[in-house]
This record gives C-alpha cells, structure tokens and sequence, in this order.
C-alpha cells in the first residue's frame, strides 16, 4: 500500500518534502504527485495536470490549500484511497464530506506528527 503525497515538492523547506523524508525514514512507499518538477528521494514527482494511474493507495496526504483543491477532487477521490490525511492549512469540509460519502475515512491531522509518534 503507498502513500500519496498530493503537492510534493523538491524544495527541503517545505513540509510536503519533509513528510517524503520521514515516509522514506519510515519505509513507507509513497509517490510525490504535484505540479514542480523534480526528484524527492529518488522519486520523480509525477504531474497532478496528468492525472497519473496510481494503484495500491492506502493514503493521500494533502499539501495544497483548500482553494486549489477543487479541480483535483474527482483525481484524488478517483485513487479511491483508504484515508485522505488533510495537513494544517488544508482542511476542507466540502473535500471531506465527498470523500466521507465515498467510504474514504479523512483525518485533520499533521503527517509528520502522525509519523513521529506511531500513528500513522
């Protein structure tokens, strides 16, 4: 099962790059999906326009803000994975009901925290 990270990003400032690293610390399988280009470790970043095939999703992890969500609901509800995490600054009501009603658990909550204390 992999982890979806929706707004990956090569730049180690960033916390969507931090949650790829604590993933990979981890040895949780994730794929980095957004619209920078680039590599996180050893992963290319694959292009969300593309709308890329992923099968095997357990989580989505969300990196973009509730504004920008719209366009990617159908996509991201379309992976049909088991739980959408929505990380501080990306809470959607909307976006988690839809995803409630399609049987997908969602959870306002940070992954890295998650990661850190053995929840996730």
């Amino acid at each position: 099962m992999k982890t979806v990270i929706i707004g990956a990003t090569p730049d180690p400032s960033r916390y969507a790059y931090l949650a790829a690293e604590m993933l990979t610390e981890n040895n949780q399988d994730f794929v980095p999906v957004g619209i920078k280009k680039g590599i996180v470790f050893g992963k290319e970043i694959l292009d969300i326009r593309a709308k890329p095939a992923i099968d095997d999703v357990d989580t989505v992890t969300l990196y973009i803000g509730p504004r920008h969500q719209p366009e990617w609901y159908d996509y991201i509800l379309g992976l049909k994975p088991n739980r959408i995490i929505f990380n501080p600054g990306t809470e959607n009501p909307v976006f988690e009901k839809l995803a409630n009603e399609k049987g997908i658990d969602t959870t306002e909550a940070c992954t890295l925290v998650l990661l850190r204390t053995g929840q996730y």
